[in-house]
């Protein structure tokens, strides 16, 4: 069992307290490794490393952060295969899906360097002999709070564009999977130009440690992603120093099957992202509407589609699907099956549990209810929620009756109704025929309680920029 150190200020170091916590496999609940249990005074000392960073990384002319986000980026794609391998063992990922992610976590840094050239000011026509503009500054110092459910890619989805505008940051990962956030940092910490102190990953509770970057005075802003839940609490500790906070929260995206849609193709897309990553997505499917016309040939071909997924351990290169994250989190993943099934739903495939690992076999539960328990909260698992419905039904009504606002799936020939359904539904993107999510694209959040700001994309770079108002008068 390795034992991991923090990185704090250029050094590697352990939590004051010299207390740790230990991380398990997740396919075979053995512990895996030793990461500090970091506390408010590791996470002060961190910020303030990452204050005194500052002025050094965002002084730099925009080409040399251009060339150490290139240098991070090549550093990844050396180290994909062990990262890979340390992303199936602390958290589940099958390999061939890891190493994809690793890929594109180094595509992120990449991206991020070639886009921030783009963020730039803008000149506001004023009377008389004045020039006034609009220039974008780096925020600060940001506090980043991992997810435990993409721990590779979400890291550099987040640190890559705050770092590319000038920005000096501090991650925490989650306490479930802190090893890879780690392995992160030792990877980056290599990159020549990348000053001591820009890049600070410290470990430990969100209660203890996540609080403690909330509430500190010397970070200027916030990135969290996880459930709505936690988020606002990190609000509530950022409330009294006004953060600036971009949060992607919770969701139950509603799919919307139409009487003329192609359902393989519908299948083909819905299907995998349910189960890849066993379920463990914040755009996956949460729960279908499927027009009764094409409903028993829907759930008959997402039965097949489920079948085919190999259910195992990630180091197997037949491996499709591993675990869920923590036994904790198959409990829940479980108690929402059990109760979809007592409230009458039908358990069409799967619902397997095992005793050893934490895994839960592909799941489709058929002949649900828009009221049920599984219909309005998030899952976060291998669990296809299908609900049939007639042309009397109000779908749009139906989609939108939920407290969260994330993304949408809508699946119709009729182009006209898919454009016109986007323009309805009460989401921050709507996927039509289709689920895409490129580096281009902003990713929808800001809508109920999904969240706050926008992630990915040139407006998610900006969101780590603050605008500065400058007004000068040149006439005589």
């Amino acid at each position: 069992m390795k034992e991991y150190k923090m990185y704090i200020g250029g050094e590697w170091t352990d939590a004051a307290s010299g207390e740790i916590l230990t991380t398990l496999n997740p396919s075979t609940e053995e512990p895996f490794a030793r990461v500090p249990a970091a506390g408010p005074a590791d996470a002060d000392r961190a910020v303030r490393a990452a204050r005194a960073a500052f002025p050094v990384w965002s002084g730099l002319p925009q080409a040399e952060r251009n060339k150490v986000l290139f240098r991070i980026a090549a550093l990844i794609r050396e180290n994909a295969e062990e990262m890979a391998r340390l992303e199936g063992l602390e958290h589940g990922t099958p390999y061939r899906d890891a190493f994809s992610v690793c890929m594109g976590a180094a595509e992120k840094f990449e991206w991020s360097a070639n886009a921030a050239c783009r963020v730039m000011g803008d000149q506001i026509p004023v009377p008389g002999e004045t020039l006034s503009y609009l220039k974008r500054e780096p925020c600060g110092v940001i506090g980043f709070i991992i997810p435990w459910n993409l721990p590779t890619i979400m890291t550099a989805v987040k640190l890559a564009p705050a770092l590319a505008v000038g920005n000096t940051c501090v991650l925490k990962p989650s306490s479930i999977n802190s090893a890879i956030g780690l392995h992160f940092a030792e990877v980056i910490s290599k990159a020549e130009g990348l000053p001591a102190g820009a890049v600070n990953v410290i470990t430990g509770p969100g209660g203890g440690v996540g609080a403690a970057l909330a509430s500190h005075p010397e970070v200027d802003m916030i990135g969290f992603t996880g459930s709505s839940e936690t988020g606002k609490r990190i609000l509530a500790s950022a409330a009294p120093t006004v953060k600036k906070c971009v949060m992607e929260l919770g969701g139950n995206n509603p799919v919307l099957i139409y009487e003329d849609a192609d359902t393989d193709a519908a299948i083909a897309v819905l299907a995998w992202r349910q189960f890849n990553n066993s379920g463990q997505h914040c755009s996956g499917p949460g729960r279908y509407y499927v027009h009764e016309k094409v409903y028993d040939d829907f759930v008959e071909k997402f039965i097949a589609y489920a079948k085919t997924v190999t259910v195992g351990d990630p180091r197997d290169k037949g491996t499709t699907m591993g675990p869920l994250v923590s036994r904790e989190h198959q409990g829940k993943v479980a108690g929402y099956i059990k109760s979809a099934l007592d409230e009458g739903a039908r358990l069409a495939f799967g619902g397997d549990v095992s005793e050893k690992g934490f895994f839960i076999t592909p799941t489709v539960l058929a002949d649900c209810r828009h009221d049920m328990t599984a219909a309005r909260d998030e899952i976060f698992g291998p669990v296809a929620v299908i609900i049939k419905y007639g042309d009397a039904d109000d779908l749009v009504s139906l989609a939108n009756d939920s407290r969260y606002g994330l993304c949408a799936h809508v699946w119709t020939r009729d182009i006209a109704r898919g454009l016109s359904l986007a323009d309805k539904l009460q989401v921050g993107a709507v996927f039509v025929n289709c689920q895409m999510l490129a580096n281009e694209q902003p990713w929808g959040t800001s809508v109920k309680e999904s969240g706050i700001g926008k992630e990915g994309g040139l407006y998610g770079m900006l969101e780590f920029t603050d605008q500065k108002l400058v007004c000068v008068h040149y006439g005589a």
